[in-house]
């Protein structure tokens, strides 16, 4: 019986807000980190064996280079965004704590409330970040699809002049030309191999995962803005106990006073 009346207690204690934004927050980020670098390395492939672009000898800021870049940047959100829904859930906890034990271990001090202000400040921030990451991770997306439906009206249209050139989308240099048109060999490989597909497909679940974070920052939000709201009256209920038990105390003080003075002047 103490052991079931203490799970319950444990669930109770448990902010499910803040566990489902976390949980939300890390299948987002899970989401976009893998696929997203997996659809780089795709990428990579894809210009190698059938555009015959090449990675510059020299250090220079290639295409290449620029998707080393980026996927390093996965690993610093996937590390980073990990140790962010970590603490979101801890202040998650403490926050529920403070407000169902108000006179217990959890005292609600000035600090607590600078750091509630800080976290609905910096998830903000966020927010805007995983907005232009969704912005950003859509342009893939766009570009993949349009070759996808190139590769589609060739086979549809025989003897149609269909080319993919990528020049136009800022991947090679406008001296380079790695066109690749329909009828070739190669744009026919390129449209029937798995690493197409695969790539385009993998960009897209990477964008639903940027999709998910952001509703992810949305949710903690709300919930860090309640639990500010709650941390706030609490505090001011706290005060107002504080200043009742004090007036309480002063008045009887005051009457154990007079009392001691009737019996002296009775005496």
């Amino acid at each position: 019986m103490r052991c079931l009346e203490c799970c319950i207690k444990c669930l109770g204690g448990i902010p499910y807000p803040s566990l489902i934004a976390t949980i939300l927050l890390y299948a987002g980020v899970a989401l976009f980190c893998g696929c997203g670098h997996e659809a780089l390395s795709g990428t990579v492939t894809i210009l190698q064996n059938y555009f015959e672009v090449v990675r510059s000898p020299v250090d220079a800021l290639d295409v290449f280079t620029m998707i080393d870049i980026i996927k390093y940047v996965i690993y610093g959100i996937a590390s980073a965004f990990f140790v962010y829904g970590i603490l979101l859930m801890v202040e998650g906890f403490f926050t529920s704590g403070a407000i169902k034990d108000l006179y217990g271990d959890f005292k609600i001090t000035t600090c607590g409330r600078c750091v509630s202000a800080w976290f609905i400040m910096l998830t903000y921030i966020f927010m805007l970040a995983w907005l232009g990451v969704t912005a950003f991770t859509s342009l893939p997306v766009f570009i993949y699809f349009n070759i996808w439906n190139i590769c589609q009206n060739a086979t549809v249209l025989e003897g149609a002049s269909l080319c993919l050139d990528p020049r136009q989308y800022g991947i090679v240099p406008i001296a380079e030309a790695k066109t690749v048109c329909a009828g070739t060999e190669k744009f026919y490989k390129m449209c029937e191999s798995t690493e197409l597909d695969m790539t385009f497909h993998l960009f897209i679940c990477a964008l639903a995962g940027a999709g998910a974070a952001v509703i992810a920052m949305i949710h903690y939000l709300m919930v860090l803005s309640a639990n500010w709201a709650y941390v706030k009256d609490a505090c001011r209920m706290q005060k107002y106990e504080d200043i009742k038990s004090k007036e309480e105390q002063e008045l009887h003080d005051i009457h154990s006073t007079r009392s001691k003075e009737r019996l002296n002047a009775y005496t």
